[in-house]
């Protein structure tokens, strides 16, 4: 069995020694000073999360797909952001997909030993028939498990583009990787715990990588969610202050625009915009290759 101890994400913090004594406010305050932490590290490793952005928009831009691969919090912190792409940007369910080790299962119970098999990942790998155009993302705390070094090994192996996200430093055995996303966090206020400043900052980097990339493939307008599809009342609330905001109109023009493209915000807009139906709203935003402010403004 590998001695773990040495790695950042195993070590006992100083400060949390007397954690089991403290008060409770002394306690909520240390956990709180040392979630700051994961937002300064992850600031930190900038430059490698914009390169990471740049193969993501590559690879979407011709038909690829960005796939988060991982076991446990890593796992299930990809498989979330995965599933807020649909509704929030207007893409297939398929451009954006989260892996977890084990199986769905996994998200909802741990299967701990998953997380151990190289072939495992490589079987992954192979089942989503990952190809040149894709972006393989592998998300691993402690750097080490070795789930998702045998997925990054694979899917290099099958000419797509990877990522590797760790909150420690290189270590042995690692697959070769396009881009290396490092934020350190520093060990755990719950020594090994990494669901805490390593998960903040595992899910702040998700975050950054797929709202840029989605900013970059005109998935916005200004700083709005214009790509939205209407599914549920708070959509369509938010759809319709969207459409209300873009074009002057009051809220209940605004909605009844929103109808008419059966909730789908960007081709609202450009359809009150260009005065026209949905048919010629969406020429338009075909036109502007999807982009709504090359719609509207061109």
């Amino acid at each position: 069995m590998d001695d773990r101890s040495n790695l950042l994400t195993e070590r006992r913090l100083t400060e949390s020694m007397e954690l089991d004594a403290m008060t409770v406010a002394d306690a909520v305050a240390l956990m709180n000073r040392q979630d700051a932490l994961a937002v300064e590290a992850v600031g930190k490793v900038g430059p490698e999360i914009a390169r990471a952005v740049e193969l993501v928009v590559a690879a979407l831009a011709k038909g690829g797909r960005l796939i988060y691969f991982g076991a446990g919090t890593s796992g299930r912190l990809g498989v979330l952001d995965a599933s807020e792409c649909p509704p929030t940007f207007r893409v297939p369910p398929d451009m954006v997909q989260g892996v977890i080790a084990g199986g769905n299962d996994a998200m909802f119970r741990a299967k701990e030993g998953a997380e151990d098999s190289v072939e495992g990942g490589a079987a992954d790998v192979d089942a989503k028939a990952v190809g040149p155009n894709d972006v393989v993302m592998g998300i691993a705390a402690g750097g080490t498990t070795p789930y998702v070094r045998g997925a990054l090994a694979r899917a290099r192996e099958r000419g797509a583009r990877t990522i590797f996200l760790a909150c420690v430093g290189p270590t042995p055995g690692e697959a070769a990787v396009d881009v290396q996303i490092r934020p350190l966090v520093g060990p755990e206020v719950l020594t090994g715990s990494t669901r805490l400043k390593a998960g903040t900052a595992t899910k702040l980097v998700l975050n950054t990588i797929t709202t840029v990339a989605m900013v970059r493939l005109g998935k916005t307008y200004e700083n709005l969610m214009v790509d939205l599809r209407a599914s549920n009342v708070k959509l369509w609330e938010r759809g319709t202050r969207i459409v209300a905001t873009l074009t002057g109109l009051d809220r209940a023009a605004a909605r009844a625009a929103l109808e008419a493209a059966e909730g789908h915000v960007k081709l609202a807009v450009v359809m009150v915009k260009k005065r026209v139906g949905a048919a010629e709203g969406k020429a338009f935003l075909e036109r502007a290759g999807g982009r709504l402010r090359g719609a509207i403004e061109g």
